[in-house]
């Protein structure tokens, strides 16, 4: 009762922050100058992977690698293959050409130095490091490439919502529903999955790896239903890049002796998924710079391949 009670809850929260996190973001991107986009690739997306970074960080001083590890990829190949999927199969998503060019290749480098740095089943303090700077240096890049968008006269008078002060205060009030909804969410959810005697890294790679997606599958569906897409895909493409880089660089230095063991089920099976999953859907986006309703459900079906061998090869 305690789980679906801590379910049910996060579940409410997640609803509530999603819709205030869409709203503040875009109206803070609007006043600032910013593109929605933009205000996703780096606010909100460090905002939503707060949950990662916490349930790894734990996980890893806990001594469960696999959950800290299993969580990370499980959570990008749920963003990719699940939340951009219903996004689309919603409706059509378009892509600017500044995220064409530099955010999908950041994307795609992302999941290959995650592959290479866990190739001989550990990551350790060089590792983490080599991780945190990237995590750094996307951020860095991302705010001096993208340009700022003209003010318009009416932002600048102000529309009776609050200037950018009070935009933050609320972006930041909806920020932390989210983590606390995902948190009691996944809290629930693992409570249920232990008591059946699950595998901890299929448990990251499934019941956590949804449960950690929940802030930005709720933002991208509420998105999709405003008609305000940018912020989504934009936080859906920094958390890819963010969860690696910075969750999975911070997880490893915080680690006993600043190493993290990656089970080999996940570097020989899930990982290699994960830089397949990430390419083919880093060339779906590029063709015609969007992703249409035919090729989000593609991606929806091949998640749902994917937990169905999980549930019958490692359950």
């Amino acid at each position: 009762m305690e789980a679906v009670l801590l379910g049910v809850g996060g579940l409410v929260l997640l609803l509530v922050g999603a819709e205030l996190l869409v709203r503040s973001g875009s109206r803070l991107a609007t006043r600032l100058g910013l593109s929605p986009m933009v205000i996703g690739l780096t606010v909100v997306s460090v905002g939503t992977s707060l949950p990662e970074l916490a349930i790894g960080i734990d996980a890893a001083r806990s001594g469960s690698p696999g959950i800290a590890t299993g969580n990370i990829v499980g959570t990008n190949l749920a963003n990719l293959l699940l939340v951009l999927g219903l996004g689309a199969l919603l409706r059509p998503v378009a892509f600017d050409r500044r995220t064409l060019r530099f955010d999908l290749p950041a994307m795609v480098a992302a999941a290959l130095l995650l592959f290479v740095l866990s190739r001989d089943g550990s990551i350790g303090p060089a590792g983490g490091v080599v991780l945190l700077l990237a995590a750094v240096g996307y951020v860095v890049l991302v705010l001096r490439t993208s340009p700022r968008e003209d003010v318009t006269a009416e932002a600048d008078a102000g529309d009776g919502r609050g200037g950018p002060p009070v935009q933050l205060l609320v972006l930041v009030v909806s920020l932390a529903l989210v983590v606390l909804g995902a948190e009691w969410l996944v809290g629930g959810a693992v409570q249920g999955a232990l008591v059946l005697g699950v595998d901890e890294a299929v448990i990251g790679l499934t019941v956590v790896a949804l449960g950690t997606s929940a802030p930005e599958l709720v933002t991208m569906l509420v998105a999709v239903a405003r008609r305000e897409t940018g912020l989504a895909v934009g936080n859906l493409v920094g958390s890819s890049v963010l969860n690696i880089a910075l969750v999975l660089g911070a997880t490893v230095l915080a680690a006993p002796g600043a190493t993290i063991a990656v089970p080999p089920d996940v570097v020989d099976a899930d990982l290699v998924l994960l830089v397949v999953a990430t390419l083919g859907t880093g060339l779906a986006m590029r063709t015609g710079s969007r992703l249409s309703r035919p090729e989000g459900g593609l991606l929806v079906l091949g998640y749902a391949a994917y937990l169905t061998w999980l549930v019958l090869t490692r359950v």
